[in-house]
């Protein structure tokens, strides 16, 4: 079986972390965020290609992977000449398929058991199979309605309240038999959501639907990308490297921390990061390589990529911070900032303080 992971998006809601590092390959501690869906589908036996749908830097990311071998799969990849839409991608990515497509949004953080959708969607016949996870605030989302028997009978677009009959969104994992895609046009902008599942629904083809109720998570936006962290270092999503200790501290056992600084649970401290003496990195702050954090500084759960210098007395909240930024002596930073590669904030500075 061949899955295809949707990877082409240029990751405009992270920006600007994203306007040099394409989304797909953003670090999640010190491992690409590809590879956690990866890991995945590895995990399920059928699948012995998978197929990346590249269009935003592609280049970057095939030199992070390579062809898979490192990782125990055979990878491909496709560039879209340009974009194309969800549709238009699965298309072009399926090639002259002839067996069931597994279809992986790049977007998507998610436990959901591949082999018992992969299982259903045999054992309905179905042509489609779509997975389904719950949300508390079904409003801001597009909901699925199913009926009794699990088959998809509607797709509603962020209705209003009098509108809301469930509570279960598309989880951007499907199972597509080759044949139904004869329904999306050749080389055309075309949308699986809005063009491909209404039309199984108005010609009765079997679309049915895997409620997942696991983890499930949308890291596209700066918020959402700062919690996969988070829920990682606390164990709501097992994954490395916090697997076999959620809510303790991973530090490298190259990182320095000098007598004196102060070092709360969970954090991730990568390889060859110095902490100072009187330091202070907080519960849930993440230091990438070579990140240096000086003497009385304070970094309170912040996510920081490599190659960061956070200065004396510097306090820094639960920010995001790109490659090689500089935090200057006695700078005060608040909760909720994001900051691009090479990022320079000068002495005394005070940086979303006060908002």
């Amino acid at each position: 079986m061949r899955a295809i992971l949707l990877a082409g998006g240029k990751g405009t809601r992270l920006r600007p972390l994203t306007l040099h590092t394409p989304k797909p390959i953003v670090p999640i501690f010190d491992r690409p965020f590809l590879q956690y869906q990866i890991d995945l589908l590895r995990q399920v036996p059928e699948v012995d290609e998978i197929v990346l749908s590249l269009n935003y830097q592609p280049r970057r990311i095939e030199e992070v992977f390579g062809d898979g071998e490192a990782l125990g799969i055979h990878l491909r990849y496709v560039v879209e000449p340009s974009p194309l839409g969800t549709g238009g991608a699965i298309k072009f990515a399926a090639g002259e398929s002839v067996e069931p497509i597994l279809v992986f949004n790049g977007d998507v953080f998610t436990s959901v058991d591949l082999r018992a959708v992969i299982a259903l969607h045999r054992e309905r016949r179905a042509k489609a199979t779509i997975v389904l996870t719950p949300v508390e605030n079904p409003s801001a989302y597009g909901l699925v309605e199913t009926d009794e028997a699990g088959n998809v009978r509607a797709f509603l677009e962020k209705p209003a309240q009098d509108q809301i009959r469930c509570n279960t969104i598309n989880a951007g994992v499907y199972v597509l038999e080759p044949d139904t895609l004869e329904r999306i046009p050749r080389d055309t902008t075309f949308s699986i959501e809005r063009g491909y599942f209404p039309s199984l629904i108005a010609d009765g083809e079997t679309f049915v639907a895997h409620v997942s109720s696991g983890y499930w998570l949308d890291i596209g936006a700066p918020d959402k990308y700062l919690q996969a962290h988070r829920d990682i270092m606390d164990g709501r999503f097992v994954a490395p490297p916090f697997a076999a200790a959620p809510g303790q501290s991973v530090i490298s056992p190259t990182a320095r921390i000098e007598e004196g600084a102060t070092i709360g649970a969970p954090c991730f401290i990568d390889a060859d990061v110095v902490v100072r003496r009187g330091a202070r990195i907080g519960p849930y702050s993440v230091l990438g390589r070579h990140t240096h954090v000086a003497e009385d500084a304070v970094v309170s759960g912040a996510v920081l990529w490599p190659n960061t210098w956070v200065d004396r007395e510097a306090r820094v909240g639960a920010i995001l911070a790109g490659r090689h930024c500089h935090f200057g002596r006695n700078v005060e930073v608040a909760d909720g900032v994001v900051l691009g590669d090479k990022s320079v904030i000068t002495d005394y500075s005070k940086l979303g303080v006060g908002r």
